[in-house]
């Protein structure tokens, strides 16, 4: 993909996330609880991201779960899935606090998941603001 398709693809990857974000980061981020009942949805520890330094991330045509984080995927990352789709993930900042990610209402640059059971794999954002943290 050339450099200057890409750098728009972030870039609108980007914006559309603080847009679909909450205004404010939540300071009372936690990682997500272990539920104390039988439960399908129990969380978990993960690295299954495209990250934008997958030449696949950039696929359209691959429909798999990614992530636009600053850490990409060397900091923790937990989820939560009910019948292998991600229904929520928090990512560690570099002092190895939660912070919720923000699921994007579509999975770009991707086109053909969202007919997959569950709405398909998802692209997760790390909240921008908390960046300085």
């Amino acid at each position: 993909m050339p450099v200057r398709l890409r750098s728009f693809t972030v870039t609108a990857v980007v914006a559309a996330g603080l847009v679909a974000a909450p205004g404010v980061a939540n300071a009372a981020d936690a990682w997500p609880p272990i539920p104390d009942y039988p439960s399908p949805s129990v969380p978990f520890d993960t690295k299954d991201f495209l990250t934008p330094d997958n030449p696949e991330y950039w696929n359209p045509f691959v429909a798999k779960d990614r992530l636009t984080s600053p850490y990409g995927t060397s900091t923790r990352i937990v989820c939560t899935a009910f019948h292998g789709v991600l229904t929520g993930c928090w990512q560690a900042d570099r002092d190895g606090n939660p912070h919720e990610l923000v699921r994007l209402p579509f999975n770009a640059p991707n086109v053909s998941g969202s007919a997959l059971p569950g709405g398909g794999p998802g692209h997760y954002v790390y909240p921008l603001w908390e960046t300085g943290s």
